[in-house]
């Protein structure tokens, strides 16, 4: 299993955590809603920025998103 299939599992649980749909948190993320699909699914390598906006929206830190 390569990294970003990794990270989007991680993302997807994370989302789910809190009780947030993929469109809400694209919205909170500044993100185009098309996109968190494909990162969920691992299709997409985000880049540190998104990476921030969505531990923002998340409310975590980033590191959270590897362990």
């Amino acid at each position: 299993m390569n990294i970003q299939v990794k990270f989007g599992q991680k993302l997807k649980e994370l989302r789910l955590k809190k009780g947030l749909t993929q469109e809400k948190l694209a919205h909170l993320a500044e993100i185009d809603r098309t996109y968190l699909p494909g990162i969920e699914k691992g299709e997409r390598n985000v880049s540190l920025s998104v990476i921030e906006k969505l531990s923002t929206a998340l409310n975590i830190e980033i590191k959270d998103f590897f362990i």
